[in-house]
C-alpha cells in the first residue's frame, strides 16, 4: 500500500519504521523537511517527500501531528478528496492531562467536518509512540488493540489492513462519532503512563475468549 506520513515527531517516524518493515510504499513530510530527510534515512525504503501534493497518488494518509496543527497539516499536502486520512491526534490540553473537546464532538469529527472530501478514519490514538516503535506483540499470544471508527467503509478496512499488516489486533469501533469514546480513552492512558507513573509502555488492549 502507498501510505503518505504527515508528521516526523515520535508517532510519525515509529508509523515510517513499522509500515517500511511490513512492506508498504511510504512517504515522510514534516513542517521541517530536515526532521522527514532525518526519519527517511533511519527507515531504508522510505522517502522524504515535499509537502505540496505529498498526499498525490497516496492510497492513505496518516496524521501523525498534534491536533493543533491538524487541518493545516491536511492542508498542506495538496487535494484528499477521496483520500483515506488516519487521525492518531487527541485534543490535548496543554498539561497533556485533559481533552480541549468532548461530549458532543471529537477531534476526528471536527476534521471530517472541515475536510468533507477526506474519508477520515480514528485509529492508533491509543497507542503511545514506544509501543508504536517496539511492535504490538505483548507475549503470550496477546496483541496491542487498535480500535477503528469511521462512516465510511472502505477507510474502516484500509486503516484495519494496515494495523494488521504491522503486526496490531484490531476492534471495529463502530462510526466516526465513537470517537468521543476513543479519544477519552486515550487520555485515561496517558494519565495512567505519566500521571500515574505506570510507564508508557503499557496499551489497552481487549481480551477475547477464544
Amino acid at each position: 500500500m502507498k501510505v503518505t506520513v504527515i508528521g516526523a515527531g515520535n508517532m510519525g517516524s515509529a508509523f515510517v519504521k513499522q509500515l517500511v518493515r511490513a512492506g508498504h510504499q511510504v512517504s515522510v513530510t514534516a513542517r521541517d523537511s530536515a526532521k522527514a530527510a532525518q526519519v527517511a534515512a533511519a527507515n531504508p525504503g522510505a522517502k522524504a517527500v515535499a509537502t505540496v501534493g505529498a498526499a498525490a497518488g497516496a492510497d492513505a494518509v496518516v496524521l501523525a501531528t498534534g491536533y493543533a496543527d491538524a487541518l493545516s497539516a491536511l492542508r498542506s499536502v495538496g487535494d484528499l478528496q477521496g483520500k483515506v486520512v488516519i487521525d492518531i491526534t487527541n485534543p490535548l490540553t496543554a498539561d497533556y492531562m485533559g481533552l480541549t473537546l468532548g461530549h458532543s464532538t471529537s477531534a476526528a469529527e471536527e476534521i471530517a467536518k472541515a475536510l468533507p472530501g477526506a474519508e477520515v478514519v480514528k485509529g492508533f490514538n491509543t497507542v503511545f509512540a514506544s509501543v508504536l516503535a517496539e511492535g504490538a506483540e505483548l507475549g503470550k499470544g496477546q496483541k496491542v488493540t487498535v480500535f477503528v471508527a469511521s462512516d465510511g467503509a472502505r477507510a474502516k478496512q484500509t486503516a484495519t489492513e494496515l494495523a494488521r499488516s504491522i503486526g496490531f489486533d484490531v476492534v471495529d469501533a463502530g462510526g466516526l462519532k465513537n470517537a468521543r469514546y476513543l479519544e477519552p480513552l486515550a487520555g485515561l492512558n496517558i494519565y495512567l503512563g505519566y500521571g500515574a507513573g505506570l510507564g508508557t509502555s503499557i496499551a489497552p488492549t481487549w481480551i477475547r475468549k477464544a
